[in-house]
């Protein structure tokens, strides 16, 4: 086992160089770069025109000294392939950089975007295995029942509705005509005026609706991986001789069949959880004006903030790739009988 985990940390290596080569190549042919968008944020903070007086003259050409100083102030003065070394040994060092237009550092960025996107990863995480499981284990049960065909028909129709759409349709019917959730926000504007025990009351208020649109469809795939887990395990022979020992049937499927059916979803929690710190929903994050990772992800794409595109990307995809590692080794601490050789 100590080889394997060995040879998978050093795996880790150039995976993490090829998606961040992929990454930083793809960056090089993307049109407006950060010398663009400052230079068009500076026209269009200056272009106020003939009437306020401080019309803009960069439309005619920008001086090429002062190109070649913002050029040096964003790092573009040097080639590719050195700013591609230095990024490397910025990240060897844990060292993610520093965001071009909001001044401030990628981890700091992340770790005040984080609160949001743990809230909602977190709560969609521990709702959809709290009822994933044990829905999926009632409906192998009850296999081919009235029970098992109507909360299949449910589990899928919620996971066919998009989240953001849903989201919507919260927001109208329960945020907008009821009037009975907030139509924004993680807590209220006042929130430090209240009470410990109102605080808590007026997050779980907020928070209700985003999570609804993210949990709705998120447990369909863990209920059915449940259900078909524990139905192959029943029908195993092993099964069939415990009945005819004549075991109750409660302990045959509470201490024989699960033990051997949660395998899938035993050693896929670690990653559900470990995603669930870091999942930022674009979509569901706009809809509810939640702040969280999703949002700065896509306000670094489109303002072409690199550091904080490559940070990101890099930190995710280590913890990603530790956390792949993580579940393999929990094959071992669950079934003893499987060996990585």
């Amino acid at each position: 086992m100590w080889s394997y985990f060995l040879k998978r940390l050093l795996l880790m290596v150039p995976t993490l160089l090829g998606v961040l080569l992929v990454t930083f190549v793809v960056i090089q042919f993307v049109p407006g770069g950060p010398v663009d968008q400052y230079l068009a944020e500076t026209r269009a903070g200056l272009g106020h025109g003939a009437e306020g007086g401080m019309a803009y003259r960069g439309g005619q050409g920008v001086d090429p000294k002062r190109l070649e100083q913002i050029k040096a102030l964003y790092g573009f003065d040097k080639p590719a392939h050195e700013r591609f070394v230095q990024m490397l040994l910025q990240f060897a060092r844990f060292d993610l950089g520093q965001s071009f237009f909001q001044n401030k550092p990628v981890a700091q960025l992340i770790a005040d975007k984080l609160p949001v996107s743990m809230s909602l990863g977190l709560w969609t995480f521990v709702i959809s295995y709290a009822v994933a499981v044990p829905l999926g284990i009632a409906k192998a049960v009850r296999a081919g029942s009235r029970f098992d065909i109507v909360t299949s028909i449910l589990v899928l129709v919620a996971y066919a509705i998009p989240g953001f759409v849903l989201g919507v349709a919260l927001l109208v019917v329960f945020g907008g005509q009821l009037q009975w959730f907030p139509l924004r926000g993680l807590v209220s504007d006042h929130w430090d005026e209240l009470s410990w025990g109102a605080r808590i009351v007026d997050y779980l208020w907020h928070i209700t609706l985003p999570v609804l649109s993210m949990v709705l469809g998120s447990f369909a795939v863990t209920t059915m991986l449940t259900k078909n887990a524990v139905l192959e395990e029943i029908r195993k022979q092993y099964v069939l001789v415990a009945r005819a020992k004549g075991l109750d049937e409660r302990r045959i499927l509470w201490k024989h069949v699960l033990r051997n059916a949660l395998i899938p979803i035993v050693t896929g929690f670690p990653a559900a959880f470990v995603g669930a710190f870091f999942t930022g929903s674009l979509l569901i994050e706009t809809l509810f004006s939640l702040d969280g990772l999703g949002l700065l992800s896509y306000e670094s794409v489109i303002r072409r903030d690199y550091p904080v595109v490559l940070g990101t990307l890099y930190l995710f995809t280590l913890i990603g790739l530790l956390t792949k590692l993580v579940s393999d080794l929990c094959y071992v601490w669950v079934d003893p009988r499987v060996k990585f050789d």
